[in-house]
């Protein structure tokens, strides 16, 4: 009776050993993600941020030269703004469910990477 109750008190043990193990298990894998995910998305927000900035200053240079070319500066801001609303209106007709896609197989493949 006694090498029955060793046994089970032994057998406790070892569970209490794997369940505290295989906690640590998928703590050691959701930091794992989390930090590839975020490594992941520092670089690409700079690159996004800087190419914002590029976008910006280039559409101000465009509207002050396109309002010189036009006769007022105000022109060429209209020029521009128009431009954005074309290009918005093609991107989300044309190109929405292909962005979302993209941006959805990206994601996934980082969190079961």
């Amino acid at each position: 009776m006694e090498d029955n109750a060793n046994m089970i008190e032994l057998l406790l043990e070892r569970a209490a050993e794997y369940s505290k193990t295989s906690y640590e298990l998928a703590k050691l894998k959701t930091l794992d993600k989390t930090s590839d995910l975020v490594s992941s998305f520092i670089p690409r927000a700079i690159v996004f941020v800087l190419i914002v900035s590029f976008l910006l200053f280039l559409s101000l240079g465009l509207a002050f030269w396109i309002g010189e070319i036009l006769g007022k500066v105000c022109y060429g801001f209209f020029v521009i703004a128009a431009f954005y609303v074309m290009a918005g209106i093609a991107i989300r007709f044309l190109w929405y469910n292909w962005f979302k896609r993209m941006i959805e197989r990206i994601f996934i493949k980082k969190v079961f990477k």
